[in-house]
């Protein structure tokens, strides 16, 4: 970590104006755009420093959005998903506007019930390249899409592998009155294990300009 300049002093935490919601080093932050239309920013706090006008700011690594990526958002992203960039700022502590939880994917999951500040990140992402880190993904049902966490899905008793009710002929309401499930290829035996193959996260090279100066 960059050591602190001088007439600057590290702070161990920072309250949000107009709240009394205390901001820490690691917290991930909800972060006010500049165009009010937009969604709010999410940052992890890597830094909180006040200068010897008692200005704050913050030294933050920036989530993105699907959208926000090179490749688009995809059939595959969730709503709530973020990317981990390894782009970095400073920025003024009054441009944020709260607080959030960025889940690992696994925890996220698990969640009963999806708060508006509940997030989830499975992938880092070098915003220069596009890349994705793990770049590749397990695949899941006969349409070997990667688990969407907003889409709800039946499993099979015979080869474990998830099944969108759709791809299986299937309503989602006729699905969730399953109480027991076998997809097509254990039905007829021929046991075929697609979980085990893996769905390439990052855009291929030669899309990336395409994507950039897509619209």
């Amino acid at each position: 970590m960059a050591k602190t300049k001088p007439g600057k002093r590290d702070l161990d935490s920072y309250t949000i104006k107009g709240t009394n919601k205390i901001v820490k080093v690691g917290d991930c932050v909800l972060m006010r755009p500049s165009d009010s239309d937009k969604p709010p920013y999410v940052a992890r706090v890597e830094k909180i420093e006040a200068d010897n006008r008692n200005n704050v700011k913050v030294k933050v690594r920036w989530y993105y959005r699907p959208e926000e990526s090179i490749g688009g958002r995809r059939q595959f992203h969730g709503a709530k998903e973020l990317f981990l960039s390894d782009h970095y700022d400073m920025q003024s502590a009054h441009t944020i506007e709260g607080k959030c939880t960025v889940h690992s994917f696994k925890n996220y999951t698990k969640l009963e019930n999806v708060g508006v500040e509940d997030y989830f990140c499975r992938f880092e992402y070098k915003a220069a390249t596009g890349g994705f880190i793990p770049d590749r993904v397990a695949v899941y049902c006969k349409c070997e899409m990667p688990y969407n966490p907003d889409d709800l899905m039946v499993q099979c008793e015979g080869c474990k592998d998830w099944f969108h009710p759709s791809c299986m002929g299937m309503t989602i309401e006729q699905a969730k009155k399953l109480d027991h499930f076998s997809c097509s290829d254990c039905s007829s035996d021929d046991d075929v294990k697609r979980s085990l193959n893996t769905f390439p996260v990052s855009p291929p090279v030669e899309h990336k300009v395409k994507d950039v100066n897509a619209s």
